[in-house]
């Protein structure tokens, strides 16, 4: 996968919105925000669009002519790391939490306030310009804890010597669970370190990429052994030398 940063001073936003009403509002408000604008109106133009002139981040509405936001977000997610941000307009949490299942970043249900999206846009794009901290330093080299190693320089995890695809995000709480091995990491740090400190989205976020990291590391069957949820703090990487 490839990261690619923001264009110095004119993001490029792919809105995927089949609904004009919506679209042509966020093409003119983004436009004014000084972001270029690129609006695909079904799934398959959205990928189309995806290919020809990649964006530095991404709008997906999860309701969507010919291919599904959710099916769009996960051909997506299987070649870029782009930032992700899907949109519903039910009121319901489940296509919003699907979405964070197959790759998103973040999510907004409509009615949104443009301004709100502006500053949640603005904050995934920050995101990309920092590697997250830890509450210590995270190290350049390979650290393994329980049969987990994380290669920083390569940004690969192997699980018992296989290797495990995760994603940018997946991979950022796995970083710094792993760089504080023993030691609780609240829910607030890891939120502000890997989503940032002006991330104001549902926290259930967390919970939702802690729930796939478990499924990928942990082994089958059973209680979690590497990441334990500590009721009411956060999470730890359990360390037996700890």
């Amino acid at each position: 996968m490839t990261v690619r940063p923001a264009a110095a001073g004119v993001p490029h936003l792919l809105v995927v919105e089949d609904e004009p009403s919506f679209s042509d509002a966020l093409a003119v408000g983004f436009a004014r925000e000084g972001f270029r604008v690129t609006v695909a109106a079904d799934g398959a133009a959205a990928l189309e669009e995806f290919r020809r002139d990649p964006p530095d981040i991404v709008l997906l509405d999860v309701m969507l002519p010919k291919l599904s936001g959710l099916d769009v977000c996960r051909i997506m997610r299987a070649t870029s790391s782009v930032p992700i941000i899907m949109v519903t307009a039910r009121s319901e949490e489940v296509d919003a939490v699907v979405g964070l299942e197959v790759g998103a970043d973040d999510y907004v249900t409509k009615p949104y306030r443009l301004r709100e999206l502006v500053a949640r846009v603005r904050a995934n794009l920050r995101r990309l310009e920092s590697r997250p901290q830890g509450e210590r330093d995270l190290p350049v080299e390979v650290v393994r804890v329980r049969g987990v190693a994380v290669d920083h320089a390569r940004h690969e995890v192997r699980v018992d010597g296989e290797l495990v695809e995760l994603t940018r995000k997946e991979f950022d709480v796995l970083a710094l669970l792993l760089a504080n091995a023993g030691r609780v990491v609240t829910r607030d740090t890891l939120i502000n370190r890997v989503w940032g400190e002006d991330y104001f989205g549902d926290t259930k976020t967390l919970d939702v990429h802690v729930k796939r990291l478990r499924a990928k590391i942990e082994r089958s069957g059973g209680e979690p052994q590497r990441i334990g949820t500590v009721r009411g703090l956060g999470y730890k990487y359990e360390d037996p030398n700890g």
